[in-house]
């Protein structure tokens, strides 16, 4: 099946070109990016993503000149899935970037844009039947900043956390900052459980600020499971009941070890269902 991407409002196939050697994110990895799931034909917990989203346009100095808004990117989403034939459930990978010209210095700040969108096979969200295998990554740590919350194209640490995983033949790794404090895996938040209680990073220690995390810790709150957003040290992996990993297009990843402890599932099986209850409410 051919796939088609949506270019600054453009459908065109995705194997056709698009960039030259100027572009921006290319030389400089001068772009923002969000990862949106479509559920029940729609996409999930966008004023969340814009949200994350517009944070990021106002840190990149980018120029909002196009109206950018929650309304016009779900109307430009669903025009791509219904494209693609993305029935029901799908994946949407969307890009802003800095458009060309300049140095380091850019000549302007406007920016250009691009949405991929993957079918999914799956309805709603699932729970993995299979427990992940995780290590932790030591090699680099990353540093607490102001973009360290962001998705953006600078991603070289996860690249080489990826790299290492697929080394050690481990399903996910786990990303510490310059304290090693535990932050997130390569592609998620991380969440322990101790005594039915929820521990995770906060963003003060550099993890990104995910919106999946976000609605993780609204639904435990309002099931009554306590959250605590403290730095996490190594021992309370070793310590814990649970630990599960949390994205916008997966939801909820549980593991099952991590070096020779071995986890429980519980409480990821108790939040997944809440988080498909949520959905469905959402999309009445």
């Amino acid at each position: 099946m051919q796939l088609f991407i949506n270019h600054n409002g453009k459908l065109i196939p995705s194997t056709e070109p698009i960039f030259s050697s100027e572009n921006r994110a290319f030389r400089y990895g001068d772009a923002l990016f969000e990862s949106i799931r479509i559920t029940n034909s729609k996409p999930q917990f966008l004023k969340e993503h814009m949200m994350r989203l517009s944070s990021g346009i106002k840190l990149f100095k980018f120029k909002n000149e196009n109206n950018f808004n929650e309304t016009f990117v779900e109307k430009e989403i669903m025009k791509l899935a219904e494209k693609n034939n993305i029935i029901t459930d799908g994946r949407v990978r969307m890009v802003l970037y800095r458009n060309n010209g300049g140095m380091y210095a850019p000549d302007d700040n406007s920016f250009s844009w691009i949405i991929e969108a993957f079918p999914i096979e799956d309805e709603g969200y699932v729970l993995n039947s299979k427990g992940l295998i995780v290590d932790l990554f030591t090699e680099y740590k990353k540093q607490p900043t102001g973009i360290s919350n962001l998705k953006t194209a600078n991603s070289l640490i996860y690249v080489l956390a990826g790299i290492y995983k697929n080394e050690q033949q481990l399903d996910e790794c786990i990303l510490l900052n310059d304290k090693h404090h535990i932050i997130e895996a390569t592609s998620c938040n991380i969440f322990a459980v101790k005594n039915g209680v929820l521990y995770t990073p906060p963003i003060s220690d550099g993890c990104i600020d995910g919106v999946m995390r976000k609605k993780i810790i609204e639904i435990a709150n309002a099931n009554k499971i306590a959250v605590y957003e403290i730095s996490v040290m190594q021992n309370v992996l070793l310590g814990a009941d649970e630990l599960f990993l949390t994205n916008a297009a997966s939801g909820i990843k549980w593991v099952v070890g991590y070096k020779q402890k071995r986890y429980f599932n519980n409480t990821s099986k108790r939040l997944i269902d809440a988080l498909n209850q949520l959905v469905k409410n959402n999309n009445g």
